[in-house]
């Protein structure tokens, strides 16, 4: 179907969310038609804070947000769907567009595939009556879906449009680009020749699939590196819990703008502890172009001012691989919780594959080597 068609039918004005691949369609259609434009378009940090913002917008208007995601960010949304939304509370309509990444039967990664097979359930559970779409859908038979969800909305209850693999289709391309001139991967590979026998956490996403390519053309083993597949913006947090486990290892955090974002509280607690073997380097292209390319809003925040203030003792930015490769060696010999922010350039191989190993060999190779 094509997305313009959707949109028409659904009949909001308003939508926030958080990018994802399933959903690049209508991501692509909102940016041609709003772009960020916050009466219309807001991307979030993360799915709890879009539905909060949902409610905010129908507090304000008396009118019908809605909120897309992919099927991970369920569980940022269980709180506010459950203790605030929910008819048995404050009664907020909302529509939520959820794309069904790890569907049964259909191939996907691994860190989709539990997560595909509850999200209906995880639906059902929250009290959000749901519809599939699927590529063979009508436009007919979505108007009276959606006649049918306006009388739910109506009395103050959620409804969600389930989205398949390809179901959406938009016809314009839209160009994601910076004026930052350093790609994520050679980043990458200037932090990995610092680290030597370090353990690495990366972040999910493109990341660690470029982290694990490395790995491979230098010839070396993966257990030196744990790859947060999925779980989107905990990577600085499990690295907090091995730093603190073992305070003679220096830890390093490849992390991104988009998953440093989406959990921000996780630098508090860390800059709370002060572990002194943590090296957190937040890669910022200001884009969650893992999924697409979206804008993220870190392209407009100071980073290493917010790092300061929730208790790195040193933090920095850069944005050239001499500066980098400075900050690094400086990062690898301070005995202190560093930040090195890098300003980064949108884009990646097209040829870029995928970890070899599963999740499992990772975790217990990555163990043996901490041990």
């Amino acid at each position: 179907m094509k997305v313009e068609q959707f949109v028409k039918i659904i009949g909001s004005d308003f939508y926030t969310g958080v990018p994802d691949s399933q959903l690049k369609a209508l991501c692509n259609y909102l940016m041609k038609e709003y772009g960020t434009d916050p009466k219309h378009h807001i991307i979030a940090a993360n799915e709890g804070n879009c539905a909060a913002l949902a409610a905010g917008y129908h507090l304000a208007t008396g009118k019908i947000p809605v909120v897309y995601m992919q099927n991970s960010g369920e569980g940022n949304i269980i709180n506010p769907v459950a203790s605030l939304m929910n008819d048995k509370v404050y009664a907020i309509p909302c529509v939520f567009i959820v794309g069904w990444r790890g569907e049964p039967g259909v191939h996907d990664e691994p860190q989709h595939i539990y997560q595909g097979e509850v999200t209906l359930k995880l639906l059902e559970d929250m009290d959000i009556t749901y519809f599939i779409i699927s590529k063979d859908m009508t436009e007919d038979e979505l108007a009276v879906k959606m006649e049918e969800f306006r009388r739910i909305l109506a009395v103050g209850r959620q409804v969600a449009f389930v989205v398949r693999k390809g179901a959406l289709e938009f016809d314009d391309e839209v160009e994601y680009e910076n004026s930052n001139s350093m790609p994520r991967e050679e980043i990458i590979r200037h932090i990995v020749r610092f680290t030597n026998d370090d353990p690495i956490v990366s972040t999910t996403g493109k990341a660690s699939r470029e982290l694990f390519e490395i790995r491979e053309t230098r010839g070396e083993g993966h257990e030196k590196d744990f790859l947060t597949v999925g779980s989107m913006g905990h990577a600085s947090s499990i690295a907090l819990g091995i730093a603190l486990q073992k305070p003679s290892r220096k830890i390093w955090v490849v992390d991104g703008d988009g998953a440093a974002l989406m959990h921000l509280g996780a630098m508090a607690v860390i800059g709370a502890y002060v572990p002194k073997n943590i090296v957190h380097i937040v890669i910022n292209n200001g884009a969650h172009e893992t999924v697409g390319g979206m804008p993220t809003v870190a392209g407009g925040i100071d980073i290493t001012t917010i790092a300061k203030g929730c208790g790195y003792p040193s933090a920095v930015s850069v944005d050239n691989y001499d500066d980098l490769d400075a900050e690094l060696e400086a990062a690898k010999l301070r005995n202190e919780l560093s930040m090195i922010e890098v300003k980064c350039s949108i884009g990646a191989r097209e040829n870029l594959g995928r970890p070899t190993t599963t999740a499992r060999e990772n975790k217990k190779r990555f163990i043996e080597f901490l041990r």
